[in-house]
Formats: C-alpha cells, structure tokens, sequence
C-alpha cells in the first residue's frame, strides 16, 4: 500500500532530559540528516502513542524508561513529502553515558547550548516550552525548499515565526 502524497505521517518524539540537559541524537539519515532531534519515530499500526515513544527510546537508545509525560504536539504541514503530526513527550532519566545508537550519534547537550545547535527549525521552540514544562499545541508551514515560513502555538494564538 503506498501512502498518500501529502497526507501527515504520524509520529512520537521523546525529549530525555536530565537537569538542565537533553539527550539528543545527531541523525545519520534522512529526514533531518545531520541535525540533532530527540528519539522517536513512527507510530506503528496498532499501537498508541505512549508506546510508541517507550518502545522507540529502548530500540534507539537501550534505555528503558516506564513513564513519560505529554507535553504537547507538532503538526509540520509543506507542499511536498514533509507532513507529520507528531505527539511529543519527556521523560526525566539519571544521567549516564551516550549510549550507541543504530539512528546516529546521541549527546548529551546542555540548554544552554540548544539555540546554537544545529536542530530543526521548530525544534528550539519547542525546547523552551518543555524548559518551561509548558504544554504546547504547535503548528509549522513550510515552503518547497523546507523553508519554515509560519509556526504558532496554538493554545495561546501565538505567532513564534512568520
């Protein structure tokens, strides 16, 4: 079965933080290539979101972690195959070493450090609220090139580009 161009892929991202640091993985393919994004991936069929995001931090991290919290979600809309809907999470673990990962290299970066990082256009947005341990409903466009030309937080009618 093809999917539909256009149509929003599904997925779960979960931030692992621990005190004023986020676990995060410099990703070795596509989509976001090169860019530090937290685990997740695809919802597979039949399964929910919360699991989702436990069984994608064992698989890309060995981690196992028995909660995480909902922190809001993020719907990426372009006029070409970058369209996702995803639900993102927290979860604060102990810290220990990057573990080895299948999906590229995970670090260990501190806050401080996020806005200077090379991440995805929406993802420093969405740092900071989860700093904040805000709940979020975001909203980001995109032009052809993958250029974001409008994100909004939904719930407080907030233009944070465009």
């Amino acid at each position: 079965m093809s999917f539909p161009a256009g149509l929003k892929k599904t997925a779960v991202m979960v931030v692992l933080r621990h005190k004023e640091q986020f676990l995060l993985l410099k990703r070795a393919k596509a989509p976001n290539q090169g860019l530090y994004v937290p685990v997740g991936g695809k919802i597979d069929p039949y399964e929910d979101p919360y699991q989702t995001g436990l069984r994608e931090v064992k698989e890309e991290t060995g981690i196992t972690i028995s909660e995480m919290r909902y922190m809001g979600s993020l719907i990426e809309t372009a006029p070409v195959e970058y369209n996702w809907w995803c639900s993102i999470y927290m979860a604060d673990i102990p810290w220990q070493e990057a573990p080895p990962c299948d999906e590229g290299e995970l670090e260990w970066i501190p806050f401080s450090a996020l806005e200077q990082l090379a991440t995805p256009a929406t993802d420093w947005h969405i740092y900071q609220y989860i700093a904040r341990e805000q709940p979020f409903a975001m909203r980001a466009v995109f032009n052809a090139e993958l250029e974001m030309t409008l994100m909004v937080e939904e719930f407080e009618n907030r233009r944070l580009v465009g």
